[in-house]
């Protein structure tokens, strides 16, 4: 492709494999082994990534460990000036790179290029911040001068997925190396090369060699070791809630700073005053966008009694709508999903609750025909009413084109069936009522809450969840105090002075 050409020499010609990035050099893994990378559309094969192991950890570790001091040093100003050269860098490559995103993703090309967009702007935002963070000030009178300052943390690791891997590196990358960190970044397996590109471009813009370092592999062969090892300060993990819990239990072997954003079983209450055109809209970005892999896609839909059948329609009219297909193609809302073993856990579970008699399929449910859907990981967007109250569609987090919808009473039972759940990422409820507005506001138990919309997340908030959707928050202001140690400083008060 052509942002190959562009990285340069980026490639190991003998084994046809993408090098690893690490201390500013296209590296080769240490154990020779690599991971193959294909087109979830087709099946094809795009590019071989190194299978990388504890030693590619530890030359990316040391590579970090060896720029920190020099980046540490550098002002909060001058390390936001190349966070926004980054920003327009990106901009500029987005045709090459929104290809490339597709390739291995899967996802329509108009939502590859809208991801890596939004990756810009959340590294303009930090380098809009950049001139603002400093220190407290103030004199206590009998204590003296208090002041209290931000210091880095150190070598910081990042374990991202695959299901936004443009956006969710910038959710990571900014706010860390703004607050003067070095970072080891581990890719999902299915989607490095849009994430060895973008640190291709950090160090185009300006970023010193070592300061952010790419080391692919497995989460046993490389993850592991990451969280493990004693000079990694802190580690940011988006992903499921079986693998965060696994890295919160190794990460508190050494007191490793964590950041675990760990998905959810988001709910969406529309109440009957609500715009039900609007609504629907809302549904089907909220749900279908990204193939419904999202973490705060809408997973579940509480809709009143007194509007249900009307909306239940028009969802169902859009949905048999959506045009199914390759991402590279035009007029695509919905590619495939990513890996194979994402569509057998979401064609199982189907299965599941057709066998079992947990839902009435309205439409989809099964691959859509025609012989260009067998050879890829497709799915049709399926619309399930009559879900049963135990059924996992409601229970567990389905990261697919799967939308079950419930009929409630009024928004207390709707409140009562959207909290009864081990997530809470985020919710959103539909009214132009202040009081039910107010009351939802109060009582869902979410990270985050949106009114008449769902999904969009500015990176000027704060965002995580409560619950098993995990500890602490990405994004905001309040993200460079994740990533950094706070160090309080008193003077004695002067002679003479009470």
């Amino acid at each position: 492709m052509q942002i190959k050409q562009e990285m340069g020499n980026t490639r190991n010609e003998k084994k046809d494999c993408m090098k690893m990035r690490i201390g500013g050099e296209w590296a080769d893994p240490a154990g020779g082994a690599s991971i193959e990378v294909t087109n979830p559309a087709t099946g094809e094969h795009i590019d071989r990534v190194p299978s990388g192991d504890h030693r590619d950890v530890d030359a990316a570790v040391a590579a970090a460990e060896s720029a920190f001091p020099s980046w540490a040093y550098r002002s909060y100003g001058e390390r936001g000036m190349i966070l926004g050269s980054c920003a327009r860098l990106l901009r500029e490559r987005i045709p090459a790179l929104a290809p490339l995103l597709t390739g291995e993703h899967g996802k329509p090309l108009v939502e590859a290029t809208g991801e890596l967009m939004g990756l810009a702007h959340v590294l303009e935002y930090y380098h809009s911040i950049s001139g603002t963070v400093h220190g407290e000030y103030r004199n206590l009178r009998l204590y003296g001068n208090a002041i209290v300052t931000h210091t880095p943390l150190g070598v910081v690791g990042a374990i991202i997925p695959w299901n936004m891997p443009g956006l969710l590196m910038g959710w990571k990358v900014g706010p860390a190396l703004l607050a003067g960190n070095t970072m080891v970044l581990k890719p999902a397996s299915s989607t490095p090369l849009t994430n060895l590109s973008i640190a291709a471009l950090f160090e185009e813009a300006g970023l010193p060699p070592g300061v952010l370092n790419i080391v692919t592999g497995s989460g046993k062969e490389v993850g592991e070791p990451l969280v493990l090892h004693p000079a990694v300060r802190k580690v940011s993990f988006t992903g499921q809630v079986e693998t965060g819990k696994r890295i919160a239990e190794l990460a508190a072997r050494g007191f490793t700073r964590t950041t675990l954003e760990l998905g959810g079983c988001d709910p969406m209450i529309v109440c009957d005053d609500a715009d039900i055109g609007e609504a629907v809209e809302g549904a089907v970005r909220g749900r279908f966008y990204n193939c419904g892999q999202v973490c705060t896609a809408v997973k579940r839909l509480y809709v009143f009694e007194d509007v249900a059948e009307r909306f239940q329609k028009l969802l169902a009219a859009r949905l048999a709508g959506l045009q199914v297909g390759n991402g590279m193609d035009p007029g695509v809302d919905m590619g495939p999903l990513n890996n194979a073993e994402q569509h057998r856990t979401i064609t199982a579970l189907i299965e599941g609750v057709r066998e079992g008699g947990e839902g009435t399929i309205v439409t989809g449910g099964a691959v859509p025909q025609g012989e260009r859907f067998i050879r890829g990981n497709f799915y049709a967007p399926t619309l399930i009413t009559d879900v049963a109250a135990d059924s996992p569609l409601l229970r567990e987090e389905v990261f697919g084109p799967v939308l079950p919808m419930v009929v409630v009473e009024g928004l207390d039972d709707a409140l009562a069936q959207a909290n009864a759940s081990r997530y809470g990422l985020g919710a959103s409820v539909w009214t132009h009522d202040m009081r039910r507005i107010t009351s939802a506001c109060e009582q869902l138990q979410a990270g985050i809450v949106w009114v008449n919309q769902h999904l969009r997340i500015p990176p000027e908030v704060p965002f995580g969840g409560v619950k098993e959707s995990g500890i602490g928050r990405e994004n905001g202001y309040g993200s460079i105090d994740d990533y950094s140690n706070l160090k309080s400083i008193l003077i004695a008060p002067g002679k003479g002075r009470p």
